[in-house]
């Protein structure tokens, strides 16, 4: 495992730090996310099983240096972690209506923490394992990329980002991730790693989803942040570089029978 590739495993000893958890066990699939090298700004990833077949993710973006954003993400984590526990606790639960609730809350978090506005794209979504489906919304952020068997589709805006307007509201649609099929999430600082003038880009991203086998959901994320490096030359640390996963399919479910 290279040394400049960071996924979280032990808890903060910081009471200002966001805590690190571990990603759920899921059945047939596998979620995964990777920082490239030490953080230096606000992006921000989590994780939590709310039932017995549904786990929410979420990838944060918020303004401004580490120092400056991490009491606002550990006060976002603190609300993800609980209104997604009470809101979607039980099995009849209509998840949009749930998600949307969700984020509502988040971004008013983010705006008193904050002590006003700062801007927080972000990514949060709801795996269905026995449907296969992930409900989302898509505050402000990169678009997700979602490859499947004829193609890559790009997941993208529903809504503006947290930490601007109290009352602002989002779209909460759903997609399907088929046997085999792979959602990635990925920072600004990917999307916008330089190298002599050119930009990495989304098109970058696809490239380099296309090209990476199905092997585990860590190695997709690694394969990512490699190739951003790859691209400029010399380690990405203009910016947090960040990348999440959702694989689905036999691929991950072999995985999961070996360890």
């Amino acid at each position: 495992m290279p040394s400049f590739f960071q996924s979280r495993r032990t808890p903060s000893l910081l009471s200002l730090e966001p805590r690190h958890t571990d990603v759920p066990e899921l059945r047939s699939a596998e979620l995964a996310a990777v920082y490239y090298g030490q953080r230096m700004a606000g992006d921000f990833y989590d994780f939590i099983r709310v039932s017995p077949n549904r786990v929410l993710f979420g990838l944060l973006d918020v303004a401004g240096r580490h120092e400056e954003s991490r009491a606002i993400l550990a006060a976002a984590q603190e609300t993800f972690r609980t209104v997604a526990m009470a809101a979607f606790a039980q099995e009849e639960v209509n998840e949009a209506t749930a998600l949307v609730d969700l984020c509502i809350e988040i971004n008013r978090t983010i705006l008193r923490a904050a002590g006003g506005v700062r801007s927080c794209p972000a990514f949060t979504g709801c795996y269905h394992e026995d449907l296969g489906t992930v409900c989302y919304v898509n505050a402000g952020h990169t678009p997700a990329l979602l490859r499947h068997s004829t193609g890559i589709t790009e997941i993208g805006a529903t809504g503006l980002p947290f930490g601007l307007f109290s009352h602002a509201t989002c779209d909460a649609p759903t997609i399907a991730v088929e046997p085999n099929a792979a959602l990635l999430l990925v920072s600004r600082g990917v999307v916008e790693a330089k190298c002599k003038g050119n930009e990495f880009g989304l098109e970058g991203v696809k490239r380099s989803l296309q090209k990476t086998n199905n092997e585990n959901a860590r190695d997709l994320c690694v394969g990512v942040l490699s190739d951003v490096k790859e691209f400029m030359c010399t380690p990405p640390t203009h910016n947090d570089v960040t990348a999440l996963t959702l694989l689905r399919g036999a691929a991950a479910n072999a995985v999961a029978t070996s360890n």
